[in-house]
């Protein structure tokens, strides 16, 4: 295909905005790639890094890019190699795109490969009209998946993933931090059979939000001491595993001390910077297992999802925030400094 699209461009590298563009290029597809006409991108925090120019993408990006990872669409064009993917399917797409040659790839652990690129952040991403990715890094969408539903299997998947994780049915979980992924954290725990889910957070309204999507209990941790009450709820011994969504040093230092000897802390939050922890006394002494989960086992995880999606807990309307045109994202980006609630989704088209 041929022509131009408009899309959002980080055009140098330094601080700044992302600019709207008209005169774009319709990427060219290699001959094991796809090509999708992009229907929704949500916007994500690692768009906002780039936007910001942080170190994370000093280190990683090259300018001028097209942001966004967040999509789905549908198969416009398939390279001549591609014969499990036609034109037509519906499809979201996987950021990380393994190289399949190094250990990691070759042992079942391509999440996590060596030589890993970007959907939107080392190669060019979903923030316009069409984008091109490997075949391979796109899954197939049930019909009755909406778009913008789709576009949650890439972010909300690490809370899912950590879930995968820590392997709650029949186990006391606390899950700490309530935002989006936390909330699905919390749905995921209930659908894959936690006895008891414990969800804390410092804001009393997402909290009621976690009630309703699956929490049994809810603390407000900046109002209480969280170990206290996880003692209590536990008859004194502390859960089985927790789940740290915030990265924040004092919650991870937090849910470490709730949990039980021998039991496990998952972390899925990323620290902006170090991390201090007592390993002897909450850790070693106590035999508790520490382990980290990045991004989504593929594609074991995204079809855990859409079993998360499709069960009685999740609520989409609670983690969906407002829907703006691709030309708008300032307004978008408005909202999200602000505070306002759930994932912005873009639309290339006017809204």
């Amino acid at each position: 295909m041929k022509g131009t699209m408009c899309g959002l461009v980080k055009e140098t590298s330094a601080p700044g905005k992302f600019v709207y563009r008209t005169d774009l290029p319709i990427p060219q597809i290699g001959d094991d790639e796809v090509l999708i006409k992009v229907r929704c991108t949500a916007v994500c925090g690692t768009d906002l890094h780039i936007m910001e120019w942080d170190k994370w993408s000093q280190a990683r990006v090259k300018t001028p890019l097209i942001p966004g990872h967040e999509t789905a669409g549908d198969i416009v064009e398939v390279g001549k190699n591609v014969h499990d993917r036609k034109v037509g399917d519906r499809v979201s797409c996987e950021t990380h795109i393994p190289c399949g040659t190094c250990w990691f790839c070759k042992n079942d652990l391509p999440h996590i490969c060596k030589n890993v690129r970007l959907f939107g952040a080392t190669e060019n991403g979903a923030f316009a009209e069409y984008a091109k990715i490997p075949a391979k890094n796109t899954f197939l969408l049930d019909d009755d998946i909406a778009y913008e539903t789709a576009c949650l299997f890439e972010p909300m998947g690490a809370g899912v993933h950590g879930v995968e994780s820590a392997e709650v049915s029949g186990k006391t979980v606390l899950v700490s931090g309530c935002g989006p992924i936390g909330l699905t954290a919390v749905s995921a725990c209930k659908t894959f059979g936690a006895k008891l889910v414990i969800a804390c957070d410092l804001v009393d309204e997402r909290l009621e939000t976690a009630r309703e999507m699956g929490a049994d209990v809810v603390i407000n941790s900046g109002k209480c001491q969280l170990q206290e009450e996880v003692l209590r709820l536990t008859d004194g011994v502390g859960v089985d595993v927790a789940i740290d969504i915030t990265g924040v040093g004092a919650a991870i230092q937090a849910s470490l001390r709730c949990v039980r000897a021998a039991g496990k802390l998952v972390c899925v939050g990323l620290p902006s910077r170090n991390v201090e922890l007592d390993l002897t006394n909450d850790l070693i002494y106590r035999e508790v297992e520490l382990t980290g989960v990045s991004g989504r086992k593929i594609w074991d995880t995204w079809t855990d999802f859409a079993k998360v999606m499709k069960g009685p807990y999740y609520k989409l309307e609670h983690v969906m925030g407002n829907r703006f045109a691709l030309k708008d994202f300032d307004k978008a980006l408005e909202q999200i400094e602000s505070g306002v609630p759930g994932k912005m989704i873009l639309y290339p088209g006017e809204r």
